[in-house]
């Protein structure tokens, strides 16, 4: 079991009451939407830097990109208009 520390957050009480409805380990939730958030946050830092060095990307690799997260789509929702 990983190290904790103990805190006190303060949520609004509709947030809680949902929060209730999907689980019963309300500490386990929040701690994952917060490493989630924190690699969302470190991805777009890393993302960024590799812009400032290497210019930004192009349409093709964000097109690769999104296959490689998404998987590949025929007939791609990028090119409908």
């Amino acid at each position: 079991m990983a190290d904790t520390t103990r805190i006190t957050v303060t949520l609004p009480n509709d947030q809680v009451a949902e929060l209730r409805k999907i689980t019963d380990n309300i500490s386990g939730y929040v701690a994952e939407a917060v490493a989630r958030q924190l690699r969302h946050q470190l991805l777009g830092a890393d993302l960024l830097r590799h812009q400032e060095e290497h210019g930004k990307f192009t349409d093709e690799e964000l097109s690769e990109a999104r296959a490689g997260i998404f998987g590949t789509a025929s007939g791609g929702s990028a090119s409908a208009a």
